[in-house]
């Protein structure tokens, strides 16, 4: 079986991650292609679609939201994600067991002994008069039957588990500032969720971690887990096996992958890319070497920007005031320090909508 070395690993995700080469793609169409964007911080969406896009215009993304195209709402791994509208309604039902099991995870003391289920229908009658309510209202509204959780506890399990919701704009809009306002999300989106399948081959699953494949692979049952949260979709991944190639990497692991899917030569040349907080080309992944460095792993689930190297994160980034600032994890050869300058005097330019371009460059820690 053909090994993949950890290069030729990064030049493929960077190839389906659209950061090997600006793609000339609608906005919809890209966030369909990455199977959503972690969008857990509101504005870190657009810097990530600036980074992949050729041409990207955030307003278009904005509209999107408006016109409830993509929407805001929990899925992979519990976290915000945006999503295309018809990706979240095909999708939720099969992460409705891990999202449960997640919040229960942090809160299991706090609601023990709390009906999930009439919890779930109490939720729904307090929205069903379409209202948009914010976590805080939701849990008050149901606190009266179920005083001894605490808001918190029953907020989070009703928004981010048991009643599937959209963040309503103007929350991940352009340049706006909005507080979490939540409504069903068959209601935002005016179709109601797919059902769960009952087909043990679990065609939502096939069609996960085909989608994955296709913006992540060549991946282990393991990264997929990692970036989706559910536990491995072995049934889909049995289903669909004969249609896929497979590799290992240097640690022995399988790799799965679509048969016709990029693998850029590992000598291909990668541009310098920032990327926003918590980017899933980096979360994406239970084994991130191929992107980050291990003494550096803690920096992407920490929520620092960073910026790619050669492919590989080598610096992390803020903005204040209209300046980039970098900070290299590493020392850089002149010629990336310069190619880093000048992609962050471009990221300034577009954070500023044009009134800064001013980037630093700082030199690395000790």
């Amino acid at each position: 079986m053909t090994v993949l070395g950890t290069r030729a690993l990064n030049r493929a995700t960077l190839a389906r991650q659209l950061l090997l080469e600006p793609a000339d793609l609608p906005v919809h169409d890209a966030v369909a292609h990455l199977g959503g964007l972690q969008a857990q911080e509101p504005q870190e969406p657009f810097t990530g679609l600036w980074s992949r896009l050729r041409t990207f215009d955030p307003a278009a993304l904005s509209e999107l939201l408006t016109d409830r195209r993509v929407v805001r709402t929990h899925l992979m791994r519990r976290t915000v994600h945006l999503l295309t509208a018809a990706d979240a309604l095909a999708w939720r039902s099969r992460h409705d067991a891990m999202l449960r099991q997640r919040v229960l995870g942090t809160y299991r003391r706090e609601l023990a002994g709390v009906d999930l289920d009439e919890l779930a229908a109490a939720g729904r009658a307090v929205l069903a008069d379409d209202r948009p309510r914010t976590m805080t209202e939701l849990a008050r509204a149901v606190a009266d039957r179920w005083p001894a959780p605490g808001p918190r506890p029953l907020g989070e399990m009703l928004v981010a588990a048991l009643v599937p919701m959209a963040q309503l704009p103007p929350r991940g809009l352009w340049r706006t500032k909005g507080g979490v306002r939540n409504l069903p999300l068959a209601a935002w989106l005016g179709r109601e969720i797919d059902p769960p399948s009952q087909d043990p081959a679990d065609p939502v699953g096939q069609a996960l971690v085909r989608r994955y494949l296709a913006a992540f692979g060549p991946a282990a049952s393991a990264d997929l887990r990692a970036w989706c949260g559910l536990a491995g979709l072995p049934a889909a991944v049995a289903a669909i096996r004969g249609d896929l190639v497979t590799f290992r990497d240097e640690r022995g692991r399988e790799l799965l992958d679509l048969p016709d899917a990029p693998r850029p030569d590992p000598d291909t040349p990668a541009p310098v890319r920032f990327l926003p907080a918590f980017d899933n080309a980096v979360l994406g992944y239970h084994d991130r070497r191929r992107i980050i460095d291990d003494a550096h792993r803690g920096l992407s689930v920490a929520g620092e920007r960073v910026v790619l190297v050669d492919g590989r994160v080598g610096a992390t980034w803020t903005t204040r005031a209209g300046t980039v600032t970098v900070t290299p994890l590493r020392r850089l050869a002149r010629a990336e320090r310069t190619a880093v300058a000048e992609q962050g005097q471009a990221l300034a330019s577009f954070l500023s909508d044009g009134d800064s371009d001013r980037a630093e460059v700082t030199d690395p820690p000790d």
